[in-house]
């Protein structure tokens, strides 16, 4: 064999284990990926129970409780457009309250209701998650 033709082969064996890699890699990743939606998106797209997802908006005020075991919170998420409910079990962050910003990371079970398994809350008064910030400005320039 030419070395001409020993160099191409060995490129396009390169290139082929490349892409290999890179389809190896996201197909490890599809499942350890959580997408973002507003719960207006959410309730638009009907998300399919158990599939990793966060979850963006403002927490309702008024709908936050206490369940009796102590650990565990129920509270709406709304983004102008729609809300969702949410049941999370865990120490809350010091800034999560009723009226701020709020993403959750977790899946929705069977009856529409969002099991998170992580909040994140904001951190001062004017921040909101870009995220968030993003997706309500484009809900509500569509009203």
């Amino acid at each position: 064999m030419k070395a001409k033709n020993q160099r191409l082969t060995l490129a396009l064996l390169a290139v082929a284990a490349i892409v290999a890699a890179a389809l190896l890699a996201m197909s490890a990743l599809k499942d350890q990926a959580s997408y973002f939606y507003t719960p207006g998106d959410a309730v638009r797209d009907h998300l399919p129970p158990g599939r990793a997802v966060r979850l963006g908006g403002m927490v309702t005020r008024g709908s936050l409780a206490r369940l009796p075991d102590g650990v565990t919170i129920r509270f709406l998420v709304t983004d102008g457009r729609a809300s969702v409910a949410v049941r999370y079990s865990g120490i809350v962050p010091a800034l999560f309250r009723e009226g701020s910003g709020v993403v959750a990371d977790g899946r929705f079970d069977g009856t529409g209701l969002f099991v998170a398994d992580q909040i994140l809350a904001k951190h001062d008064e004017r921040y909101m998650p870009p995220q968030v910030a993003g997706a309500m400005h484009k809900s509500a320039s569509l009203k």
